[in-house]
């Protein structure tokens, strides 16, 4: 592995476990952005796929552009079938959770949240309406909802070889296992690790894969971050700085032919007032509008030469 694309080196642990194996299926409860600190997305690119749960609309509706071999559910996912509040944080998605004081708790970085009901099924009923088989892993990551999510499955019908569950609670940080390791340890599976952050378990029929585990977490470095490299356009180390500065050059070059509206959602998609405020008093004025585009666009579409 080259690059990790998670947030506490869980894909290159698990990278390591499944080494050699060119394709496989897992299921990620709690998926997040479907690159950004996502557990799953190396494996995805390796050639797996697998069954995405994300309650949040605004990522859920990612996925199918980024990973389209993937199934993805917006969808809740506890021990019952039914509906449950979600506390959607703003900003902090990682925050986002059922859980009202872990929601709650994200005030104290300056965040807020909303509460939504939502509907909520099973991890059991999950693995039946999909007809799943072999399940390589699962991962639970639901801010502190674990328990839940992991009652809710039919651990004798069907058996992911490994299930990686953060094991920590939100914000403080605490051990949190001990409210649903006993029902993973009842059910046949093997404590193999702990990266700090995670808990990683194996099936007693997956026995082989406890050799591959790490006795402790890897260095820090052993891998390059996703993080460590910005945005795109800006670093010439991007992996993707080429192709980035190509779109950018491009979309910033044909702003005054795109669509106002198509523009004005853009600009209401960053929590930024302040530009805001600077396309609202452009688009008050068409003229004013118009000209703020083509100045933009100047630098970009021929217009204005420049040295560099």
């Amino acid at each position: 592995m080259e690059l990790s694309y998670a947030q506490n080196l869980e894909d290159y642990h698990l990278a390591q476990i499944f080494a050699g194996q060119k394709q496989g299926f897992y299921i990620d409860i709690g998926g997040g952005h479907p690159v950004a600190d996502n557990v799953s997305f190396w494996f995805y690119l390796q050639g797996w796929h697998g069954l995405v749960v994300e309650p949040q609309a605004r990522l859920a509706a990612l996925y199918p552009h980024v990973r389209p071999r993937d199934t993805v559910l917006c969808t809740l996912v506890s021990e019952r079938v039914g509906e449950m509040d979600f506390h959607e944080v703003e900003r902090l998605h990682g925050f986002s959770t059922t859980v009202a004081r872990y929601a709650e708790g994200a005030g104290e970085f300056g965040a807020s949240f909303r509460t939504e009901r939502k509907p909520v099924t099973t991890l059991a009923a999950l693995c039946e309406a999909h007809q799943l088989r072999t399940i390589d892993f699962l991962k639970v990551d639901v801010e502190g909802a674990e328990a839940q999510v992991l009652r809710g499955g039919d651990w004798r019908r069907w058996r992911p070889r490994v299930v990686v569950v953060e094991a920590v609670a939100p914000g403080s940080m605490t051990p949190s296992h001990a409210e649903w390791e006993p029902l993973l340890v009842s059910q046949g599976y093997h404590f193999a690790f702990f990266d700090g952050l995670n808990r990683f378990y194996v099936a007693d029929e997956a026995a082989e894969l406890l050799v591959r585990f790490p006795s402790e977490k890897a260095p820090w470095n052993v891998v390059r971050h996703l993080y460590e490299f910005g945005r795109a356009p800006e670093n010439p180390e991007h992996p993707d700085h080429l192709l980035a500065r190509a779109l950018v050059n491009g979309f910033l070059a044909a702003l005054p032919t795109l669509d106002r509206g198509f523009l004005r959602s853009l600009a209401a998609r960053r929590e930024d007032e302040a530009a805001a405020a600077a396309w609202k008093a452009a688009e008050d004025d068409p003229d004013r509008l118009g000209a703020a585009l083509g100045r933009i666009a100047a630098c970009y579409d021929g217009g204005q030469l420049l040295d560099n």
